[in-house]
């Protein structure tokens, strides 16, 4: 018996084959080749066509399929995470009405923030434990006002794992973490948040069907089987958002557990029983994958936008992406002292960033010096920044009640570079764990939970293993201290 796991990013798409007896890694694919483009027709703006990302999944199930030569009557369940945030519109017939709004897109800022103040704050983040800021409710608003006849058109709104659910079974629906992730959910009456609905003039009938994270959401459609090279009839029984997915494919579940990633974007997400919030929303709190009435849980989510994504810029804008790899670029920045001898980045390049309480303030590099700096110095200063940028944001969680002290990782993305995953844990003085898992195969775990094929929460997580393990180091900690006090310093000046 086998599971299929999905990760619908911004950059790629992936999937996972595992077995669900022990969680064996059958096979995984990664769509396109290169990182899929975002397009910007207006500063700030970022959109995604929604049916790349459905060509993507095919051509990732197609690749695993071939690969794994498994029979497909085999696959028991299909799980699916996805990037968070996303604004999906459907006609009557199921049909995109225009590009996605994707994550890090900051046109609706503004209309966020009128309904933060207009609504209360005190108001808001009582009931949904966050700004309306710049999620999901607010984009919607913008399209409202300013496309009013692809409004007009629109017969449900999705998230881009409802979207992706919905090419599977035909059914359109969504789940309460979904719902809270872009602020339509009302925490104080655990159901749907009448308040921003009505305060945005949208109607309720946009609003899709609500399934539980974990449970049978449909069947896989005989027209996307064949489309997709596989058996009708396979459960879907999993959908969640990136961060809440790949705390659960760490097995971060229980209150005080806490799991990060430094993909695209960067964060630390830690699990709560209680409904904290920061007073200026710079971090946010939204429904965790395993959340129930009788026993909440929550998932107190830092973002920083500019992670990876600025990473991949300097390598294929700066170094021109063909001469360098990223194992060249860790090495080089291997080669320069912590603290890249006063350069500091400011990885702020990828819309309005929440821990800044939705600055756009850019990317920024500061104190090049032509006749001291070269390439491994920026490349470790932009490391670093992403590291010192998520150590900010850990400071305002603690300000929160969160109490961390051990944080689990995927052994992927920026945590393969011995650079960053050195900064991160002697800047924070976190102990760092590593396992071998990511989000595909953490949607797969998902999957079997939701078609109840496992019993035991430790027969879910049988394949997840620990690969290393990261702790501060007594002779760096200052220097990185010294180094964090720096770049502080630079972003100060800056905001």
């Amino acid at each position: 018996m086998y599971l299929l796991g999905y990760d619908v990013g911004s950059s790629s798409i992936k999937a996972s084959l595992i077995e669900a007896d022990g969680g064996k890694l059958i096979s995984s694919a990664t769509s396109p080749s290169k990182e899929l483009e975002i397009s910007a027709p207006e500063p700030g703006w970022a959109e995604q066509d929604p049916e790349t990302w459905w060509t993507h999944v095919v051509k990732a199930t197609k690749q695993i399929v071939s690969e794994s030569g498994i029979n497909t009557s085999n696959i028991e369940a299909i799980g699916i995470s996805y990037q968070m945030h996303g604004l999906v519109l459907v006609d009557e017939n199921n049909k995109s009405l225009r590009p996605s709004i994707i994550w890090c897109d900051g046109r609706a800022v503004d209309i966020g923030q009128q309904a933060f103040e207009e609504l209360g704050e005190d108001y808001c983040l009582e009931h949904f434990l966050n700004s309306p800021g710049n999620f999901t409710a607010s984009k919607l608003k913008w399209v409202k006002e300013n496309e009013p006849d692809v409004y007009k058109k629109t017969s449900k709104f999705m998230l881009p794992g409802d979207y992706i659910a919905m090419k599977m079974s035909g059914d359109i629906a969504t789940t309460t973490s979904g719902l809270s992730e872009g602020i339509f959910w009302d925490f104080k009456s655990n159901g749907l948040a009448d308040q921003v609905l009505e305060h945005y003039g949208l109607s309720k009938d946009l609003v899709p069907e609500v399934h539980p994270n974990m449970a049978e959401h449909g069947e896989l459609s005989a027209a996307a089987a064949e489309e997709l090279g596989l058996s009708k009839g396979i459960k879907i029984s999993y959908r969640a958002g990136d961060q809440p997915n790949n705390a659960l494919s760490l097995n971060v579940l229980n209150p005080g557990e806490v799991a990060s990633t430094a993909g695209t974007s960067g964060v630390i997400y830690g699990v709560t029983d209680k409904p904290l919030h920061d007073d200026q929303s710079r971090v946010n709190t939204f429904v965790h994958v395993n959340h129930t009435k009788d026993n909440p849980s929550y998932g107190v989510l830092l973002c920083v936008n500019g992670t990876g994504i600025q990473y991949s810029w300097l390598r294929n804008t700066l170094l021109n992406g063909t001469s360098y790899s990223y194992d060249d670029m860790n090495e080089m920045a291997a080669k320069v002292p912590i603290g890249a001898e006063g350069i500091s980045v400011l990885p702020f390049g990828n819309g309005p960033e929440r821990p800044l309480a939705n600055k756009d303030l850019g990317g920024r590099i500061n104190g090049i010096q032509f006749n001291r700096h070269n390439t491994g110095h920026v490349i470790r200063a932009a490391q670093e920044g992403i590291a010192f940028a998520l150590n900010y944001g850990l400071q305002i969680m603690k300000e929160m009640g969160m109490e961390i002290e051990t944080v689990r990782v995927g052994h992927t993305n920026m945590f393969l570079s011995p650079v960053f995953a050195e900064a991160f844990t002697n800047v924070t003085g976190k102990v760092v764990e590593m396992y071998n898992t990511d989000g595909s195969i953490g949607a797969a775990i998902g999957a079997g939970i939701g078609a109840g094929i496992y019993k035991e929460r430790s027969n879910a997580f049988a394949g997840l293993k620990k690969v290393k393990t990261q702790a501060p180091e007594s002779e760096l900690v200052n220097a990185y201290s010294d180094a964090y006090e720096h770049w502080h310093n630079e972003l100060e000046k800056a905001l």
